[in-house]
């Protein structure tokens, strides 16, 4: 059984950074596209980025494209999330996911392995 663990969240001001992070264990996830949701109050959980199993290949939302950059270490069963220049749009829940089943990274029901969150707010 796979787990995913997510940390490296907290409290940041607008236009802060802040990187978070997915540990994998209980098997490899470096066959698998692995990616990042996030979800807000009241709202439903949407796509974020996500990367390929090589990591040659990248995705991410239109709202965070030239800010967030996601990367992989296969070597060390983990993904990463830097998050630059954050808006308080961007306060959410964030969620690690891994074992995608389909062709599309964009869709949370094709991922089969999620990790149980990290907050991350963005507040003055």
């Amino acid at each position: 059984q796979v787990q995913l663990v997510e940390s490296g969240g907290g409290l940041v001001q607008p236009g802060d950074s802040l990187r978070v992070a997915c540990a994998a264990s209980g098997g490899t996830q470096s066959g698998s596209s692995m990616a990042w949701f996030r979800q807000a109050p009241g709202k439903e959980r949407e796509f974020v980025a996500a990367i390929s199993r090589d990591g040659r290949n990248t995705y991410y939302a239109a709202s965070v494209k030239g800010r967030f950059t996601i990367s992989r270490d296969n070597a060390k069963n983990t993904l990463h999330l830097q998050m630059n220049i954050l808006k308080p749009e961007d306060t959410a829940v964030y969620y690690c996911a891994a074992g995608l089943s389909g062709i599309s990274p964009y869709r949370a029901a094709d991922y089969r392995y999620w990790g149980q969150g990290t907050q991350v707010t963005v507040s003055s």
